[in-house]
Parts: C-alpha cells; structure tokens; sequence
C-alpha cells in the first residue's frame, strides 16, 4: 500500500493508460475503492530530476505499482548538498511616494 511522500513509477502494469511510463509522487491515497486491489492516489507527475510537473488524481492496480528512488533536484544539477537550505531571502523593493497607490 502506497503511503503519502512515495515516489511510484507507473506503468501499464499498474493501468492500461500508462503505456508510457511515469513518475509520481504520492500525495494521499483516497478511501473509495471500487473494485478489489484498484487504488485511487492523489499526487504530482514528477520529470526526471524529481521535480512535479503536474497535479493528477490517477485510478492504478496496486500490484503494478513500484517503488523507486528519485534523485534531489541538486543532485539532478550537480550541485553539492552542502549548498545553503531553506526560504530564499526576500528582497523588498521600495517605491517612490508620489507613484505609491492609496492603501484605501
């Protein structure tokens, strides 16, 4: 069972409509099933660096479903893991009082 931060890829094993494989990141498995061993999964299509392209809502045998491990975006660009983390920084721009717009 597929659990929420799985990356899968899917395949036509998993559905006829996947005969190109792809890569997704699971978001939530929802909680209507209708036939026996068919999920439906919330999640993002991801490119080949592991970055989300696309939302989709997709409907998958789980036997075809399989695991895999997607390398970080700056392990995809070469860049080291030591670079710096977290928000960037925001820059605030400030603009001459006379073009200011009225807050009211």
């Amino acid at each position: 069972m597929p659990r929420c931060g799985d990356v899968l890829r899917i395949s036509r094993e998993a559905s006829v409509q996947f005969s190109t494989p792809i890569l997704f990141r699971v978001i939530r498995v929802r909680d209507r099933r209708p036939y026996n061993g068919w999920l439906w999964l919330d999640g993002y299509q991801l490119n080949s660096a592991g970055e989300a392209v696309r939302q989709r809502s997709i409907y998958v045998r789980a036997g075809g479903l399989h695991r895999v491990t997607v390398p970080s975006a700056g392990a995809a660009t070469g860049r080291r893991s030591g670079r710096r983390t977290g928000p960037r920084p925001v820059r605030v721009v400030s603009r001459p009082a006379e073009t200011a717009e009225p807050l009211i």
